[in-house]
């Protein structure tokens, strides 16, 4: 049998409450469809797991004599950045980061997660010499893009030649800080990113622990907002 528009326009349509209301002819899903439609559903949400860990936890260095950390990240990156400086062919390392989550905005540069950062570096084996407070004094709406536009400046007034620089951060972070220093320092500019694994969770099977999971929906909504949304 042969279905046309008009013959399904011609159909009876039952209206009630005047009108509001108006039962219609309409495609459903048949068994198959819900079976291959819930199948379709599996293999996205399985990879999704296996694969958006890996791709927020990017690590591609550039050539470049500067490294950057960002100064709020954990004890265990910034002994990995540490060692990445004395392993490198760096010429120093640069402390980002703005006032302190609970300050309600600058004090001083005491008070910014990039001096405390460079006194982390000290601690963990860079020499003081080689460590550079760079911090952002005003936060407007992303706290990792102030801070890349707090060093774009700094680099321009102190450094006007260098075109590259490598940042060391968390793991999933890693992403979104490439893509938010990158918009800071412009298309000429290149920025290598180094990803540092979390200790406390096994970042192949990030689902079976709860740090895992914030971590990575979090940084999943955060990205997505950063893509759609976030225009410096």
């Amino acid at each position: 049998m042969e279905f046309s528009m008009k013959s399904l326009n011609s159909l009876p349509q039952n209206r009630v409450l005047l009108g509001l209301l108006v039962r219609q002819y309409r495609w459903g899903l048949s068994l198959r469809g819900w079976v291959f439609a819930l199948l379709l559903l599996a293999s996205v949400f399985f990879l999704f797991l296996g694969c958006i860990h890996p791709f927020f936890a990017i690590t591609q260095r550039v050539k470049a004599s500067l490294l950057v950390v960002e100064g709020w990240v954990p004890q265990y990156v910034m002994k990995k950045a540490s060692e990445e400086f004395l392993s490198g062919s760096y010429q120093r390392v640069f402390s980002t980061g703005g006032p302190v989550t609970g300050m309600g905005g600058y004090i001083n540069d005491y008070s910014t997660a990039a001096y405390i950062g460079a006194t982390h570096l000290r601690n963990a084996g860079v020499p003081g010499r080689d460590v550079q407070s760079v911090p952002a004094d005003k936060v407007e709406r992303d706290r990792t893009y102030s801070a890349a536009v707090a060093l774009q400046r700094w680099l321009s007034q102190y450094h006007p030649t260098e075109r590259a620089v490598n940042i060391v951060t968390t793991d999933v972070h890693a992403r979104r800080t490439r893509l938010l220093f990158q918009r800071a320092m412009g298309p000429e500019f290149q920025v290598g990113i180094v990803s540092i694994a979390n200790p406390d969770y096994d970042s192949r099977h990030w689902w079976r622990y709860s740090e895992g999971v914030r971590d990575v929906l979090g940084e999943t909504i955060a990205y997505a907002y950063v893509k759609v949304f976030f225009h410096p």
